[in-house]
């Protein structure tokens, strides 16, 4: 057995910051790297695998949890089968849901002697919502936790705000973290070789901004978060879905934190693949249904005060 340090990334980032884009393009990009992926989503029907590009490498998932948590026993079984491959990797990317504390992510690392000789953390990469962000960083610890743990800050969807804001928010940022290296993209996009691979993470820097970054007691949940899943096989009525999502954004759009889903619209030989954050929402035809995949609509909604018997109702006036 090889005794060499696998290099792991922990890609981190609060809820529609652009995590699962960037996913892609390290999914996709010719960096010559053989990586393992491990993606955790937050949620009771998972969405996010089927929104990952297909590719040669290996994928995990964890779903109906948060990674630092009740999945935690999930996330070193992966590991520790990662480790006993035949062929080494090159490295290992860990994408955390966007409700996730670092903090117990990275306690993980540390709390198992086989992990700790046999896996070092490379870096933690946090992606920023520029134009959202900062509804959330005063009042959701995790927010804020994410940026303060990075090793690396992608400034992400730069062309949502002007250039004096985005000057303003990584000032602001960096009186959170100054340590960290800040790079600004538009739809996650940036070379592998500045994120992946750098040798940036320095444990040090986590307890100067929390001693207590590896107390495992020290993890508590932001409770007034919650998640609504909704799924269904009939058909749906593109025209009553972009009514019903109008609607919904208008009413509702500022509790609603994240939402996405993958529709099954009457006629339409592709799935129909939605996502937003706020008051942002875009949706496009994705790959072709399969010959003999399930027809079904998945909706995953996360937020402060979600009615689920009204989302649940919304989502039946769509039907055909």
């Amino acid at each position: 057995m090889s005794n060499r340090s696998t290099p792991v990334t922990i890609l981190t980032g609060f809820l529609g910051s652009g995590k699962t884009t960037l996913l892609n393009r390290l999914l996709t990009e010719n960096h010559g790297k053989k990586i393992a992926v491990i993606e955790n989503e937050y949620g009771e029907i998972g969405i996010d695998h089927d929104l990952v590009i297909n590719s040669d490498e290996e994928l995990f998932q964890m779903n109906n949890g948060c990674i630092c948590c009740s999945v935690r026993g999930d996330l070193l079984r992966i590991l520790g089968k990662l480790l006993r491959r035949k062929t080494p990797l090159d490295g290992i990317l860990i994408e955390t849901t966007g409700l996730a504390d670092p903090g117990p992510v990275i306690q993980t690392f540390y709390a198992d002697e086989e992990l700790q000789t046999r896996l070092s953390i490379d870096s933690i990469v946090t992606m920023v919502d520029a134009k959202h962000v900062l509804q959330h960083l005063d009042k959701d610890e995790e927010c804020r936790k994410q940026i303060g743990f990075a090793d690396i800050v992608l400034l992400n969807k730069t062309d949502l705000v002007t250039p004096e804001e985005l000057d303003s928010l990584e000032k602001r940022l960096r009186g959170i973290n100054g340590f960290a290296r800040y790079y600004r993209t538009k739809d996650a996009a940036i070379e592998p070789d500045k994120i992946i691979g750098v040798g940036s993470f320095d444990l040090n820097k986590k307890f100067d901004f929390d001693p207590k970054v590896l107390d495992e007691t020290a993890h508590v949940h932001n409770d007034s978060v919650s998640s609504v899943g909704l799924q269904s096989e009939k058909p749906l009525d593109i025209n009553k879905v972009d009514k019903w999502m109008g609607q919904l954004l208008k009413d509702k759009g500022g509790d609603i934190f994240r939402m996405k889903g993958i529709l099954n619209i009457e006629g339409q030989p592709r799935k129909f693949v939605f996502q937003g954050v706020h008051m942002l929402f875009d949706g496009k035809p994705l790959a072709p249904w399969g010959e003999n995949e399930k027809r079904e609509s998945r909706l995953v909604f996360i937020g402060k005060e979600l009615d689920r018997a009204a989302l649940k109702a919304g989502f039946e006036s769509c039907f055909v």
